[in-house]
């Protein structure tokens, strides 16, 4: 019996997925637990796998498609079953259909060795569709737009004579012999301007450059850093806390036989001092939301993770009234989570403070960038060795640097460098501040 696969609804805020690539063909065969398809939220990253075997007999979507939640996006089932009911609304039961047909044919060829000068490829009218569009997909008209060539001349290679991102790339290798078919034909009595003097060759032009599209998530990632820099007024002042006593805490857990006590590092230090720090510092802890400012209760601290697939914050809820073993838990609870690809969207909002640390990459300061509508964000930077003067003479300590921006449309400077002043005293006498806890 056919069966359906749906868009899965990874977290409640979730309403659609982009499907990024398939796996699987129609016509593919199919087992339990062979992937399906890839698909994003503008987070995060997802794999499906199939839960029942038999043939992929039909895709009511393809790579690019923004498909909403809980719609059926394939269907898997034995060549000649009826799939028409499985069609989602608006995706014509026709095209189901022929793809079903083609499963079956599919399933049925048996396997013949090319022989040499057969068809050539697939020519620019197979793409022209009966009301006159031409099917393309959005990531390869994006490509076509930003090169600046006509995407009718390329030659479809997707589904259903769709043009993908594959082709266009083609089309840009082509260069000047398609841009030379694309120049419109001189008449008589026309002058032809002379063309330019090209002096590149055409080995070195096709090596000049690599094509490589951004993934949905870079994109997003791209649209909210522009945002954030262009709709907030930000600021970022500096300051360096004697990391002494925390390096020494670090050293004693370290040599403790508990492993939630050895797993603890600065980092969960930093974020524990700067959730208790926060309470007394509202306007920091805050969204920015037109006019208004929204102080909220409690600490919901983001966390920025580095990842292959960019930068994402998920989020520990509530860590004003966590412990620092269990703030230490969550944080590589989540950090995994998104480096894996599995992390849960609902954890990746909600944050009402970013820390972010470039110091294991010897970062000594940097200007990290607001989260909007956050009001503030901390950057936490490497440990230097710095000269002061005691009774005794010059000594040398430990100084760890933190770059605090803000929303100066929300906090000024003073209340903002009053909220670092506090947190370098919680920091350079943390055994204390988790002794008043």
């Amino acid at each position: 019996m056919a069966t359906p696969v749906i868009m899965p609804r990874q977290g409640q805020t979730v309403e659609s997925c982009i499907i990024t690539k398939w796996h699987k063909e129609v016509g593919d065969r199919v087992a339990v637990g062979d992937l399906l398809f890839s698909y994003e939220t503008d987070k995060a990253a997802f794999d499906e796998a199939s839960t029942v075997d038999g043939v992929l007999l039909a895709r009511f979507f393809e790579e690019d498609d923004d498909v909403p939640v809980l719609t059926n996006v394939c269907v898997i089932g034995e060549p000649g079953e009826d799939i028409s009911a499985f069609a989602p609304d608006g995706v014509a039961t026709a095209e189901a259909s022929d793809q079903s047909e083609a499963a079956e044919q599919l399933t049925s060829q048996v396997a013949v060795e090319p022989v040499a000068g057969t068809a050539p490829s697939e020519p620019l009218e197979s793409v022209e569709q009966g009301d006159g569009r031409i099917r393309i997909s959005p990531r390869a008209r994006g490509l076509a737009e930003r090169a600046g060539i006509d995407y009718t001349a390329a030659t479809p290679s997707g589904p259903m004579g769709r043009i993908i991102e594959r082709d266009i790339v083609d089309l840009i290798a082509k260069g000047p012999q398609v841009a030379a078919e694309l120049q419109p034909q001189v008449t008589p009595g026309q002058v032809q301007a002379p063309a330019a003097d090209i002096s590149v060759s055409e080995g070195e032009l096709e090596t000049a450059y690599d094509v490589v599209p951004l993934t949905n998530i870079r994109k997003r990632i791209a649209e909210a850093m522009f945002k954030s820099l262009s709709t907030t007024a930000q600021l970022t002042i500096h300051t360096s806390f004697d990391a002494t006593e925390i390096l020494e805490l670090r050293k004693k857990l370290k040599a403790s036989q508990n492993p939630a006590a050895q797993a603890i590092t600065l980092t969960d230090m930093v974020l524990y001092a700067v959730s208790r720090t926060l309470i007394n510092h509202k306007s920091l802890n805050a969204h920015m939301v037109d006019d208004k400012l929204l102080v909220y209760k409690h600490v919901n601290l983001g966390l920025a993770v580095d990842t292959e697939r960019g930068l994402m914050v998920p989020t520990i809820f509530k860590s004003d009234v966590k412990s620092l073993s269990q703030i230490s838990a969550d944080a590589k609870r989540l950090a995994n989570a998104c480096r894996a690809g599995a992390v849960n969207p609902d954890e990746l909002q909600g944050g009402t403070f970013t820390v972010t640390n470039l110091g294991g990459l010897g970062v000594e300061y940097f200007t990290p960038v607001l989260n909007p509508p956050q009001t503030g964000i901390l950057g936490v930077n490497t440990i230097v060795q710095r000269v002061r003067q005691t009774p005794e003479g010059l000594s040398t300590y430990p100084a760890m640097g933190l770059s605090l921006t803000f929303d100066h449309r929300a906090v000024d400077g003073a209340p903002a460098a009053r909220f670092l002043k506090e947190l370098k005293e919680n920091l350079e006498s943390f055994t204390t501040l988790l002794a008043l806890e």
